[in-house]
C-alpha cells in the first residue's frame, strides 16, 4: 500500500524540519509545510526539504482577491509542490485563478472548514449552517471551479467521497486512538476511520512530530493502516 500520510512539519526551524523528514521518510507520502515554516524559511527552505526525497504539500491556505491569489500561485509554481491549499470561501473566481496558475504537477485543494472550528464557531460568525452543510456547499464550489479536491474533516469525508468519487480528499486533524490530547483540533477521527471513509491523504502532525521517537510513531500508524 502506498502511504497516504503527509506529516505536518509545524516548525520555523530548517534543521528540525530536516531531521523530521529523515525520521519519517520510510513511511510518509510527503511533508506538509504550513505558514510557520514557509514564513520563516521561504522557497529556499522548501527546496532544501525537497532534497530529502519526499513530495511537498504547501498548506498556505491562500485567500484573497482572484488576481492576488493567481499571482501568488505563479510565484509558488517553481517549487512544484504536490499539493497546495486555498480557502474555498475565497469564491469561485479566486479558486479558478489559483487552479489556472498552478503547474500540472500540483493538485490544488480547497479548505472547506477548518478542523479547529465547530458548530458554535459557525453560530458566532453568523453562518446559518451546520458544519456538514457548510462543507457540502464549499465542496460544490471547489468542483465547479475545476479544483482537484478539498480539505475536510474526517467527519465529512464519507459524504464527500460519495459526492465526489474521483476527488482528492485531504483529511487533517487525524489522531490515532489513545494519542495525546487534541489541542486546538475539534473535529477529529482516527487514521483508520478516515481511510475507511474515503480519504485520499491523511495529514498527521503532533502524534508523530512530538513523539519521543517519530520514526516509530509513524511506523505504528502505517502498520495500523
Amino acid at each position: 500500500m502506498i502511504s497516504p500520510i503527509f506529516v505536518a512539519i509545524d516548525t520555523p526551524r530548517l534543521d528540525t524540519a530536516q531531521n523530521l523528514a529523515v525520521a519519517v521518510r520510510a513511511h510518509a507520502a510527503g511533508l506538509k509545510l504550513g505558514l510557520e515554516f514557509f514564513n520563516a524559511q521561504g522557497g529556499d527552505g522548501v527546496k532544501r526539504l525537497k532534497e530529502r526525497g519526499l513530495p511537498i504539500f504547501l498548506d498556505l491556505k491562500l485567500h484573497d482577491i482572484p488576481n492576488t491569489v493567481g499571482k501568488a500561485v505563479e510565484a509558488i509554481a517553481p517549487l512544484r509542490p504536490r499539493l497546495l491549499t486555498v480557502h474555498a470561501a475565497g469564491g469561485l473566481e479566486m479558486l479558478r485563478a489559483a487552479k489556472a496558475a498552478a503547474p500540472d504537477v500540483t493538485k490544488v485543494v480547497a479548505v472547506t472548514m477548518l478542523t479547529s472550528l465547530d458548530q458554535p464557531d459557525l453560530d458566532r460568525a453568523g453562518i446559518a449552517s451546520t458544519p456538514a452543510d457548510f462543507v457540502d456547499r464549499m465542496t460544490d464550489l471547489a468542483r465547479e471551479a475545476g479544483l482537484d479536491g478539498i480539505v475536510c474533516s474526517g467527519l465529512e469525508v464519507k459524504a464527500m467521497r460519495a459526492k465526489w468519487p474521483d476527488g482528492h480528499l485531504v483529511v487533517p486533524g487525524v489522531r490515532p486512538a489513545g494519542s495525546s490530547p487534541r489541542g486546538d483540533q475539534k473535529r477529529v477521527v482516527t487514521p483508520r476511520e478516515a481511510i475507511d471513509d474515503g480519504a485520499s491523504v491523511l495529514v498527521i502532525g503532533r502524534p508523530v512530530t512530538a513523539a519521543a521517537d517519530p520514526q516509530a510513531a509513524i511506523a505504528d500508524i502505517a502498520r495500523d493502516l
